[in-house]
């Protein structure tokens, strides 16, 4: 499995940026792992190149998306690490992730993420939403690693 988080330039700079979690915790179980730092003008060409030679997916709440579950095994994964706020405006300026598979994550109880306001209801931060695809493709040891990484963050 590889993961990108194409990371909003500002979330380089807060201290509760989870997509950061998922970078450290990915290097202990040899998954493979790159942040890309999102430009609307200059798309990443490592990124679109993988786009064009690995079975994609992007995780985004799209109309047309559909569910995780264990039906769904892209060999790599593209996330929007920001707020989600920032989120629709990298993918509505980002037509390179509009062709990709389209998944969401299954409704479930709400984030355990409390460090920032304005959540959307049913809204995963990027390390619980990792944990998610990873606990899907039967990465229990690096599922369970994100979640506790993310309650080690906030205490």
């Amino acid at each position: 499995m590889f993961i990108t988080l194409l990371t909003h330039s500002e979330e380089l700079k807060k201290s509760t940026n989870t997509g950061r979690l998922v970078i450290e915790q990915a290097c202990f179980f040899n998954i493979e792992c790159a942040q890309v730092v999102w430009q609307r003008k200059a798309p990443d060409a490592n990124l679109i190149e993988r786009l064009q030679t690995r079975s994609s997916a992007l995780l985004y709440p799209a109309k047309n998306a559909t569910e995780l579950n264990t039906g769904i095994a892209p060999e790599h994964w593209v996330l929007i690490d920001s707020t989600w706020q920032q989120a629709r405006k990298i993918y509505n300026h980002s037509p390179y992730l509009h062709s990709l598979p389209h998944v969401r994550l299954a409704p479930s109880e709400s984030s355990a993420f409390t460090l920032r306001r304005n959540q959307v209801p049913g809204g995963l931060c990027t390390s619980e939403s990792v944990a998610a695809i990873a606990a899907t493709n039967g990465l229990y040891d690096f599922a369970r690693n994100l979640t506790n990484a993310l309650e080690a963050m906030q205490s």
